[in-house]
C-alpha cells in the first residue's frame, strides 16, 4: 500500500485499562470478570457513546477509544473516574476497580475499524503515566481543554516515553474543582455560599478493630447527617457527596472548596462488648482551627440520647447560637431492642451498594430487624426502600409479590410511626407512579416538613412539580438538590434536564442531560426530543439511533405510558418532540 493508499486523520484517543487486573482475577477470577464486564455495560460504554465516542477495541482489562470532540473526551474521562469511584466507594481498597486514563490528540492510520499510529502509542503511554483513578493528558489536550472545562490539570512536564522519539508534554488531572484565581484552569466560580450554616459530617473512622462490625461506623454518621438535615436552619451536604471522602487524608480547605461549605464535623467511633465511645469535632474550614469537641462514653443501648447531644453540641456552636427549642424535630422511636438497629444499620449499607448480592444481603438484615423487633418503623422502611431498589433494578424475579411486599412493607411502617420520613418519600414516588399527583403531593409535603435537607426528597419535589405542570418551580427545587449534594448532581440532571424541557427551556435541558454520566435509553430519548426542538436534527437523530440500540423494542406510544404528566398538553409536548427526533411511533 502507498503512502498515498493510507487513510489519515486527526482524532482524539482515549485509552484506559484495570490498575492490578493481574492480582484482582488471582483472587477471585469469576468475580472480577463479571464486575469488569458490569463496568463496561453500565459505564463506560453509555458514557462514551454519550459523548459521542466510539469504541475501537478491548483488549483485556482495557480498551481503546476515539473521538470526534477533545473536550468531550477529557469530560468523558472525568466522568468515568469519578463515577467509578462513587460506585467502589463502599469495597475494600483492596477490591476495587480502579481504571487509568490517557488521553491524546494526534494524527492516526484508519485501517477499517482499527487505528494505529504514534497518536495511539503516545495515548497508551499517557495511560500508564496516570495514577490509579487518575487522568493524564498530552499538552495538545491541554490547550485545546483548558478554558472549557470546570477543571484543573498539573503541569508535569515533558516526559520521555517508550517508543516515541520526541518528549511528551503531560497534564495529570487534579480531581478537584478549579480555584477562581486569574490564570487556573478553566476557571469558574465557586460553588455559592449558601445564607444558612453550611456543614459536611466526614464518615467516621471505625477504631473498634472488630471486623464482623465495618457497618457501625458508618450508620452512625449516616444519622447524625439525618438528624441534623431535619433543621431547616441548617444547609447539611448529603451522605453521598460525604462518604465520597471515606478513608481520605484531605485538608479542610480542599473539602471546602469542593463543597462550599463552613463547617467540617469529623470524628470516630469505637466499640467495646456494650459499651460505645464517640469523639467528635467541629472545624472551621476557612481556617482549618477547632472550633468545638467533645467525647462521648455511653452504652450501646443510649445511641439515641448519644446522637441528640452530639447534634445539640454541634448546633450550638454554629453562627447566630441557633437554638434547639426554635425547631421542630420530628424524633423518630427508638427499637426496643439494640440488636435490631444493629441489623438496620447493616442493611443500610448493603442496600447503598445497589447489587443484585446486596440487595438480598440487606432484605436478609432487615428481616432480621423486624423479628427481633416487630414494631421498629424504621426497619420496615428500609425493608420497603430496599424492595423498591429490586423491583427498579430487577433484582427480583416476581415482579408482582415484590411490589405487594413492597406496599405491605410500608403500611406497616406507617401504622407504627407515621412520623417516619422514608415512608412518606416512598409513598410519594409510588403515588407518582400509580398517577395519583394530588396524593403524592400531600406524602412530598410531609417528607419536606420532616427533613428539608434529603436531597432525594428535594429532588423528588422537583419531579413531582414538573408531572403537575410547575417545571419552572421542579427546576429551582431540583437544582436545590444538586447544591445540597453536589457529587450527587450527575445523577439528577435527567430530573433537571426533564423540567428544562416541559418548561420549554430546550438549550438548558441539552445541558442538563450532557452533564449524566451513565445515560439510560430514557436519557437518550428525551434529549433526543431536546434537539429536534431547536432544529438540530443530526444530533437528534443521533441520539435516537443511539437510544434504540439500548431499547430496541423502543416506541413512543409505549414510552408515554410511563410518563405521568398531568397536564395532556406536556404530554402531547414530549411525544411530538420524540417523533421529531425520528423515534417510532
Amino acid at each position: 500500500m502507498s503512502e498515498e493508499d493510507v487513510e489519515r486523520k486527526l482524532t482524539t484517543i482515549l485509552a484506559a485499562d484495570v490498575v492490578g487486573y493481574s492480582r484482582l482475577m488471582g483472587e477471585d477470577e469469576a468475580g472480577t470478570l463479571a464486575r469488569l464486564k458490569s463496568l463496561r455495560k453500565e459505564l463506560v460504554q453509555p458514557k462514551i457513546a454519550g459523548g459521542r465516542g466510539r469504541i475501537v477495541k478491548l483488549m483485556g482489562d482495557g480498551l481503546l477509544a476515539e473521538f470526534p470532540s477533545v473536550v468531550e473526551a477529557v469530560r468523558c474521562a472525568i466522568d468515568i473516574q469519578q463515577d467509578m469511584a462513587r460506585r467502589e466507594a463502599d469495597l475494600p481498597d483492596e477490591r476495587r476497580l480502579r481504571l487509568r486514563i490517557g488521553v491524546n490528540l494526534g494524527d492516526i492510520i484508519v485501517e477499517g475499524s482499527d487505528i494505529y499510529g504514534d497518536g495511539v502509542n503516545v495515548a497508551a503511554r499517557l495511560e500508564g503515566l496516570a495514577e490509579p483513578g487518575g487522568i493524564c493528558i498530552s499538552g495538545k489536550v491541554y490547550e485545546e481543554v483548558k478554558n472549557k472545562l470546570p477543571t484543573a490539570f498539573e503541569d508535569l512536564g515533558e516526559q520521555e516515553v517508550k517508543n516515541i522519539r520526541e518528549p511528551v508534554r503531560v497534564y495529570r488531572w487534579t480531581n478537584a474543582a478549579v480555584d477562581p484565581s486569574p490564570g487556573s484552569v478553566g476557571a469558574v466560580g465557586a460553588l455559592p455560599r449558601p445564607d444558612k450554616p453550611s456543614i459536611v459530617v466526614l464518615p467516621f473512622d471505625d477504631l473498634s478493630g472488630d471486623a464482623g462490625d465495618p457497618y457501625f461506623a458508618d450508620g452512625v454518621t449516616e444519622d447524625i447527617i439525618t438528624e441534623l438535615s431535619r433543621f431547616s436552619s441548617l444547609f447539611v451536604i448529603a451522605r453521598n457527596s460525604a462518604f465520597t471522602y471515606k478513608g481520605r487524608a484531605v485538608k479542610a480547605q480542599e473539602i471546602r472548596r469542593d463543597l462550599g461549605v463552613r463547617y467540617i464535623v469529623e470524628g470516630s467511633v469505637r466499640r467495646g462488648g456494650d459499651r460505645v465511645r464517640v469523639t467528635v469535632q467541629l472545624i472551621d474550614s476557612e481556617t482549618g482551627s477547632h472550633v468545638w469537641a467533645d467525647r462521648y462514653d455511653r452504652k450501646l443501648g443510649d445511641i439515641f440520647e448519644l446522637q441528640d447531644e452530639l447534634i445539640q453540641g454541634i448546633v450550638a456552636t454554629l453562627p447566630g447560637r441557633l437554638l434547639l427549642a426554635e425547631e421542630k424535630r420530628i424524633r423518630r422511636k427508638p427499637p426496643q431492642q439494640m440488636a435490631a438497629y444493629d441489623y438496620v444499620l447493616a442493611g443500610r449499607i448493603h442496600h447503598h451498594r445497589v447489587t443484585g448480592e446486596d440487595n438480598a444481603e440487606a432484605l436478609r438484615m432487615l428481616e432480621t430487624a423486624i423479628q427481633l423487633d416487630p414494631d421498629f418503623a424504621e426497619a420496615y422502611a428500609w425493608k420497603a426502600c430496599t424492595l423498591g431498589q429490586a423491583l427498579q433494578f430487577g433484582f427480583c424475579t416476581d415482579f408482582a409479590k415484590t411490589e405487594e411486599e413492597a406496599f405491605a412493607a410500608i403500611d406497616k411502617a406507617l401504622s407504627l410511626d407515621e412520623t417516619d420520613v422514608e415512608c412518606h418519600r416512598l409513598l410519594c414516588e409510588v403515588r407518582m407512579e400509580s398517577r395519583r399527583l394530588d396524593q403524592a403531593e400531600t406524602h412530598s409535603e410531609l417528607a419536606l416538613a420532616m427533613n428539608p435537607n434529603d436531597p432525594r426528597i428535594v429532588a423528588q419535589r422537583g419531579e413531582l412539580l414538573t408531572w403537575l405542570g410547575r417545571p419552572d418551580e421542579g427546576v429551582e427545587w431540583i437544582e436545590k438538590a444538586m447544591r445540597v449534594d453536589p457529587f450527587g448532581a450527575p445523577g439528577r440532571a435527567h430530573l433537571l434536564g426533564r423540567a428544562f424541557y416541559t418548561a420549554r427551556r430546550y438549550a438548558e435541558a441539552i445541558d442538563a442531560f450532557g452533564k449524566i454520566v451513565s445515560p439510560n435509553y430514557m436519557h437518550l430519548a428525551e434529549a433526543a426530543a431536546c434537539h429536534a426542538r431547536i432544529d438540530d436534527q443530526a444530533r437528534a437523530t443521533e441520539l435516537a439511533s443511539a437510544t434504540l440500540q439500548l431499547k430496541s423494542d423502543f416506541t413512543v406510544d409505549r414510552y408515554m405510558r410511563t410518563r405521568t404528566y398531568h397536564d395532556p398538553v406536556d404530554a402531547a409536548h414530549l411525544a411530538e418532540g420524540l417523533l421529531a427526533a425520528g423515534l417510532p411511533a
